[in-house]
């Protein structure tokens, strides 16, 4: 993979109109990256996180063949960093969660998120440690996303999307 070209895709908070770029890191994580390539565009009811801080994100059906091992992991993303996660309906059931429809136990949920500031901890109250897999990394436009991001944590999330599409 190393002669591959970079691809780039454009992430959007598509009511509040803000969009940045991101380079997907093939390098890094190529399993991730072209299972997420393959699946573009995804949008999707956006949420902030409650538990990582500064982290927004959106929640999709498992769109890859098989879910992707644990390549390029971490536990302190910075401002930039696209992770993806996969949960089991059973560690997202809790209404602590807040979501606004049921997610049953027995499905498999995929998490894709933005990580717009730093302090960031992936530590969950409920299951401890969550390490996800860093797969872009926002190079243009972080500014105005993470100000677009702050603004959703003060107003509110509700009828905004998140969407990923190849740029």
């Amino acid at each position: 993979m190393g002669d591959m070209a970079d691809r780039y895709l454009e992430i959007s908070l598509v009511k509040r109109g803000v969009t940045g770029t991101a380079r997907l890191l093939d390098d890094r994580a190529p399993i991730t990256c072209e299972a997420v390539w393959k699946s573009l565009p995804l949008s999707g009811d956006v949420y902030h996180a409650k538990y990582a801080r500064n982290e927004i994100y959106a929640l999709f059906p498992p769109f890859a063949d098989r879910e992707p091992p644990l390549e390029n992991p971490t536990v302190t993303p910075i401002p930039g960093d696209l992770c993806y996660f996969t949960f089991s309906g059973a560690e997202l059931g809790t209404t602590s969660y807040g979501y606004d429809r049921e997610v049953r136990p027995g499905t498999t949920v995929v998490d894709l998120a933005l990580f717009y500031e730093r302090n960031n901890l992936l530590l969950n109250g409920d299951v401890g440690w969550v390490p996800g897999i860093v797969w872009g990394q926002v190079v243009e436009g972080l500014d105005a996303l993470a100000d677009a991001c702050n603004d959703l944590w003060r107003t509110g999330a509700a009828g905004e999307t998140l969407s990923f599409r190849r740029a």
